[in-house]
């Protein structure tokens, strides 16, 4: 029971803390700046969209950002590293929750199969006239099967809830960030017109 009840004590710590994290992410959103970047973006006010965005902390508006400031170099490149460092922040501890996730079941069964296991052994002390000291050793021997699926499912409700909120704001990047490379592609091409 105690390595389960470890398991069911770091599987609390990660949901309480990626919770906050989600709630800080959702608080640090702003989409009326995003769609003001750009609109700037597209004007070509490169400097301007820098200075609006310096204090925020909106994960798009950064992915963004560092996608206009390396945009001479290599666009989809720096969009690339800093979606894929947004999303490796997002899945940070998930790991260890799938873990939990996978290990609580089994240290629950291990658990049970060997009470069983002393079960056996007492019936082979006392004999078959005390059944009751086996059925108790057996009823005892499945608690921690119970609690180790117990830790299993409520662990992983909230895993893919944060697992789809990752999806989901690895989809936006995505988005804005084809937006970006569409603005500049009309840049481009616009220029090329011109000469």
């Amino acid at each position: 029971m105690y390595p389960l009840l470890l398991c069911s004590l770091v599987s609390l710590t990660v949901i309480i803390e990626r919770a906050i994290f989600w709630i800080k992410e959702e608080k640090n959103r702003n989409r009326r700046l995003l769609d003001e970047l750009m609109s700037l973006i597209e004007k070509g006010q490169f400097e301007e969209a820098k200075k609006i965005t310096g204090s925020t902390r909106d994960f798009i508006i950064s992915v963004m950002v560092c996608g206009v400031v390396h945009r001479d170099f290599s666009l989809r490149d720096a969009l690339q590293m800093s979606a894929d460092a947004e999303i490796a922040r997002m899945r940070r501890y998930l790991p260890i929750l799938d873990t939990m996730i996978t290990l609580s079941p089994l240290l629950g069964i291990l658990g049970t199969v060997t009470g069983i296991i002393y079960s056996f052994n007492m019936l082979g002390t006392v004999g078959a006239e005390h059944p009751q000291m086996i059925t108790v050793g057996i009823a005892q021997a499945l608690i921690t099967t119970a609690f180790g699926l117990t830790i299993a499912i409520f662990s992983l409700i909230p895993y893919n809830y944060f697992i789809s909120k990752t999806e989901k704001a690895a989809l936006e990047m995505e988005k804005y960030g084809t937006n970006l490379e569409i603005i500049f592609e009309k840049k481009r091409n616009g220029a090329n017109h011109q000469e």
